[in-house]
């Protein structure tokens, strides 16, 4: 009997809302790009570098759609170095984008194999993590309060004991 599982449904939803997120990060980035060439790409690039930092964790795309980045050493938001090696995949195809023709013709050689290699480890990953989180050791998580209330919590919710 094959079964509907909502847990699963709600996995496909947040990867789903993950790639839109990132989806107006790169909406921005490329706007910067065409219409403020080539000091815009150097904007992009600084953008895409500490995107992830800002504003708590959450880039304007993260903002949006309601995520924020986290680390998953201490759970702290995102600092600015994990944002930077999180974004490299990005960043790494714009820093060639300045140079313009060949440069343009190395990034999309470049930049769309790392994007491609990121959506299909965010799909392949049980873990959900794209490339730069697994490089930056970050997760996205709901911002809606819910680590908040963890941090507050003063017992373990499997143990009954004091954390």
């Amino acid at each position: 009997m094959d079964r509907k599982y909502l847990l699963e449904s709600a996995i496909k939803v947040a990867r789903f809302s993950r790639l839109m997120a990132k989806a107006i990060d790169l909406f921005i980035v490329l706007v910067l790009s065409i219409f403020f060439y080539p000091i815009g790409i150097i904007i992009s690039i600084a953008y895409m570098s500490v995107a992830d930092a800002i504003q708590n964790g959450q880039s304007v795309g993260k903002k949006f759609i309601g995520f924020s980045v986290i680390s998953l050493e201490d759970g702290t938001p995102c600092s600015v170095k994990q944002s930077f090696v999180r974004n490299l995949p990005i960043i790494i195809p714009l820093i060639f984008a300045v140079i313009p023709f060949f440069g343009w013709l190395i990034a999309i050689v470049i930049g769309v194999p790392f994007i491609a290699l990121e959506v299909y480890l965010l799909y392949k990953l049980d873990s959900g993590h794209r490339l730069g989180d697994v490089m930056a050791d970050t997760t996205v998580m709901a911002n809606d309060g819910t680590l908040l209330q963890i941090k507050k919590r003063k017992t373990s919710w499997f143990e009954g004991e004091k954390i």
